[in-house]
């Protein structure tokens, strides 16, 4: 009787524990195969803590993000683009909060204000996807850079993301506009989207496209790049020579959490080296330097060939810069399935 009372107290125990648990409800725009690993470590650390992902594409989070501006949902944004939490920071809607290994951070990579508004995890960049075995189907020759695709070969052969949606799609036009200058930018995608055959709402998915065969052209970013080419598929990863368009991937708090201390956890471990132990699985570039490992399928200068990017016209400029896309080139957007 006593060791049933004894075993019935324990099992209580846990119980009242796993209820006790702090729920964090985290926005996201990570790769899904990227979520359960990143939560389990976190959780491994953090037993008292447990997450609830909302996922979806950048844009679609940061306009989620806002539309809540009045009411939050979220208590921790943990993988959204950096131009995005900047917005949401001149919104006055994150935490300013200095995670315990910010001094490890590269400076380049991080909210400059001390305390930061958001800090970095990792960097994407743009890539072409180049389907070697459907473009000699079609000959095709090889694009070596970006105004490489605006020739006519490539009519219709080419799938990119939609930059209001995407922060793929985001980075590849603001780095046009910045490389090229304005005027020549939008000159530049004028005659790209002869040459698209759709805009999807996904950075990835231009990559898997081209990975599959559907289109033999995909603008996408190293990560599924590198991923696909390992599972076998097709494709060359081309760094187009002008230089490529980036973001960094980051962590920050929503100010009005009712679970700031669990928050707080969340963005230590975000920046921490544990972390990044993760984030060098996918990405050859990381916030904290010294950690990343080189990965054979990406030059050796991958990270010199990132331009100069200004993050903070980019956030300023982002609604002119899609009102002004949209006008242009929304007729070829895939069309979003009604809920």
């Amino acid at each position: 009787m006593f060791k049933r009372l004894a075993l019935a107290t324990v099992l209580a125990g846990i119980s009242l524990q796993a209820l006790a648990a702090t729920e964090l409800t985290v926005y996201t725009a990570l790769e899904p195969e990227q979520l359960k690993a990143y939560k389990e470590a976190f959780e491994k650390q953090n037993p008292d803590i447990e997450i609830k992902w909302v996922r979806d594409s950048t844009g679609i989070v940061t306009a989620k993000l806002l539309a809540e501006k009045d009411r939050p949902q979220a208590d921790v944004v943990w993988g959204l683009a950096a131009s995005s939490l900047a917005i949401l920071d001149q919104q006055g809607m994150l935490e300013q909060y200095a995670p315990k290994d910010l001094a490890a951070i590269g400076k380049n990579y991080r909210d400059p204000a001390n305390p930061p508004a958001w800090v970095g995890m990792d960097v994407w960049a743009a890539t072409i996807c180049f389907n070697s075995v459907e473009a000699e189907k079609q000959g095709l020759s090889k694009p070596i850079s970006w105004q490489d695709l605006t020739k006519p070969e490539y009519k219709g052969k080419i799938v990119m993301p939609n930059p209001a949606s995407s922060g793929t799609g985001f980075l590849d036009v603001s780095a046009w506009l910045q490389t090229f200058g304005e005027k020549q930018g939008w000159a530049y995608m004028d005659q790209l989207h002869e040459n698209i055959g759709q805009y999807v709402h996904s950075g990835s998915k231009p990559c898997k496209l081209a990975a599959a065969g559907e289109f033999p052209i995909g603008i996408s970013f190293e990560y599924p790049a590198v991923q696909l080419k390992r599972q076998g598929a097709p494709l060359d990863i081309v760094l187009p020579k002008e230089g490529l368009g980036w973001e960094i991937e980051a962590t920050g708090i929503v100010k009005g959490t009712r679970h700031l201390d669990a928050a707080k956890k969340l963005a230590d471990f975000s920046a921490s080296p544990a972390a990044m132990g993760l984030y060098k699985e996918n990405f050859a570039v990381l916030a904290q330097p010294g950690i990343a490992k080189p990965q054979t399928e990406l030059p050796a200068d991958y990270e010199q060939r990132l331009i100069r990017n200004d993050f903070a016209w980019a956030s300023k400029n982002r609604d002119a810069i899609l009102a002004e896309w949209r006008k242009r080139y929304d007729g070829k957007s895939e069309k979003v399935a009604q809920q």
